[in-house]
């Protein structure tokens, strides 16, 4: 069960489940009102690189890199800063590395954004360093949360997807899609009380004035079920 972080908003892993958490859900985290048609992505190359300017971290690539693992290294980071996609992550974190698969929880209805993500490195050694490097690191006002996915504990569904831009459904594409959805008999029984709730309070309202109107010639009548 993914777990609310009240710092940031954002969804963040439990301890106890396989890493797929949420992916399937249309639960947003964002606070977004409307999900842009285009998302507009940070400048990455403007922000400050680790694995450049810091001499320890850029020393313990080096070795890892000159002593790599057979098997890949996955990282679960979460709140996630606005801005932060598909694009700007692989950008980003390239600096430690190579990144091989990644992913972005999204919410599957409106495609927006949960702020946290999954990133494959080429080696288990260089992910353990990227996950000591930023965890509890402050970007863009963000402390990320950063930690190393245990191989047993990667889902088989994880990277279904993976290295997918996301691209939106216009907008007029949904709407008509809904529209023409088939309606259900409680549906239906819903709208025939709300139409006739609402002739009843405009008929009391003209009698509260004076005012005698026959609603019968075009009122809306409750159809009948058929059995």
């Amino acid at each position: 069960m993914a777990l609310l972080d009240k710092k940031s908003g954002s969804e963040t892993p439990g301890d106890n489940d396989d890493y797929l958490y949420g992916f399937s859900t249309e639960e947003d985290s964002s606070d977004d009102e409307v999900s842009p048609l285009v998302e507009e992505g940070v400048d990455v190359s403007k922000l400050p690189t680790i694995a450049k300017d810091d001499a320890t971290v850029k020393r313990k690539l080096e070795k890892a890199r000159r002593q790599p693992t057979e098997d890949r290294g996955v990282i679960c980071i979460s709140r996630l800063p606005h801005g932060f996609y598909e694009d700007q992550l692989k950008g980003y974190f390239s600096q430690f590395g190579e990144v091989t698969r990644l992913r972005i929880s999204r919410n599957k209805r409106t495609g927006r954004s949960k702020h946290y993500a999954f990133l494959e490195f080429e080696s288990t050694s260089v992910s353990q360093i990227v996950a000591e490097t930023m965890d509890n690191y402050l970007l863009m006002g963000h402390i990320l949360q950063c930690k190393v996915v245990p191989k047993d504990k990667v889902h088989p569904d994880l990277w279904v997807g993976a290295n997918r831009k996301w691209r939106p459904v216009p907008r007029d594409r949904i709407v008509r899609v809904q529209h023409h959805k088939p309606r259900t008999e409680e549906s239906i029984c819903k709208a025939e009380r709300r139409l006739i709730k609402r002739q009843e309070e405009r008929k009391r309202k003209l009698e509260e004035v004076g005012i005698k109107y026959n609603f019968d010639a075009v009122s809306y009548k409750k159809t009948k079920k058929t059995s």
